[in-house]
């Protein structure tokens, strides 16, 4: 992706933040794809304009649930010395500056990942006790807020319990994002599930507009990059099914000597359009929709 002529804020693994005035911020979503927490060489062809189609389209659903910092994904409403360059349709999110709050929402609903290996270990998950008997992949009795700390880039966030998120943001607004990052969970959840997608778990970010103080979700929601999402027909407790992202990339890396540590090795042509078409499948079957319909794809 070019830099823009605008002030820029910042820049993550996949997104590049520039401001728009003292009150916006223009997302541009890039192809690029990191792995172990090590960003490719090679882009995904359209993995960045499936992650801004698929946030824009919950944002779209959630609406009436809670607030959006979300403002248009049209680049006629781009400032001027932008809308007319190269690549950037269907990359980008004007949006409302917020105040991020300093605490990751996530939401599990089946055991995976960090939450599996702390249950094989000692039983629990965030500490708290689970029941016995429960298999790598198994439903939980009930979608859980699990909140972590933000790290600061190239550093992993740090699983807290809610008591520790009650002390950064005070109890009465960390009862809030609990109760409505279960309600968006669980919208979510059953929507992709009536669509043969399984939302295993999912991360959530909240921001306060300085100007009202209203609380609004941010950044990207229920994608395949902040979110495990699994084929329900391939889900089976005590097995990892396929999942709907970077797999394809995981998988190749892990058959080669590679310590994950940059610089990447570079990825078969066959493995780069495996990841691409898994991250567009997973739009299609959640939205309904077609994604050569989304500004700019070709």
């Amino acid at each position: 992706m070019q830099e823009l002529p605008l002030p820029h804020v910042h820049s993550g693994k996949v997104r590049d933040i520039y401001a728009v005035g003292d009150d916006k911020l223009l997302m541009v979503t890039s192809d690029r794809l990191s792995a172990f927490d090590v960003v490719m060489a090679e882009p995904i062809p359209n993995k960045g304009r499936v992650l801004t189609a698929m946030t824009a389209f919950w944002f779209e659903l959630f609406d009436g649930m809670v607030g959006s910092h979300l403002l248009s994904t049209d680049l006629a409403d781009l400032p001027a010395e932008v809308r007319d360059l190269p690549d950037l349709a269907g990359r980008v999110m004007l949006c409302r500056r917020a105040e991020m709050l300093p605490v990751e929402c996530i939401v599990r609903g089946y055991l995976s990942g960090s939450a599996w290996k702390e249950y094989k270990k000692a039983g629990t998950m965030h500490g708290a006790p689970l029941p016995a008997g429960l298999l790598e992949s198994s439903q939980l009795p009930r979608a859980v807020f699990t909140p972590s700390t933000k790290a600061a880039v190239g550093i992993h966030d740090e699983n807290i319990s809610f008591a520790a998120a009650a002390d950064l943001v005070g109890a009465e607004l960390a009862g809030h994002l609990r109760d409505m990052s279960l309600a968006l969970y669980s919208r979510g959840a059953a929507w992709a599930r009536e669509r043969g997608i399984i939302i295993a778990d999912t991360k959530f970010e909240f921001g306060r507009i300085p100007e009202t103080g209203e609380l609004v979700l941010c950044d990207e929601v229920l994608t395949p990059d902040s979110s495990r999402f699994w084929p329900a027909a391939q889900w089976t407790p005590g097995k990892t099914p396929p999942s709907f992202d970077k797999q394809p990339v995981r998988d190749y890396l892990e058959t080669l000597d590679w310590d994950k540590t940059p610089p990447p090795p570079p990825l078969p042509r066959a493995v780069v359009e495996a990841t691409s078409t898994r991250y567009v499948e997973a739009y299609e079957r959640i939205t309904g929709r077609r994604f050569v319909d989304w500004p700019g794809v070709r």
